[in-house]
């Protein structure tokens, strides 16, 4: 799997610091550590919240029924890749 767009990449940091009120920069967040557990450190509830607001801003849903949810939400890159194929906005 190729890289994820590096704009899109720090827009999406930026989206998930602002919807979980972390206190990091988007430069903090690496785009290959896992988003759960250990590197980010988030919980389901936390990958809740990414979905509601994912889906809003890029205009798809990400369903919590999808076979593929945990590799979407192993890291930044994964999930920016998974949003570039899919986004309607």
């Amino acid at each position: 799997m190729s890289a994820a767009d590096p704009a899109l990449r720090q827009e999406l940091a930026e989206l998930i610091i602002s919807a979980l009120n972390l206190e990091l920069r988007p430069a903090d967040i690496d785009p290959a550590a896992p988003l759960f557990g250990e590197g980010l450190g988030l919980d389901s509830i936390d990958i809740l919240e990414i979905a509601m607001v994912v889906s809003k801003r890029y205009g798809f849903p990400l369903r919590s029924d999808d076979e593929h949810n945990t590799l979407i939400f192993s890291s930044l890159d994964h999930l920016a890749q998974h949003i570039a194929a899919h986004r309607t906005l």
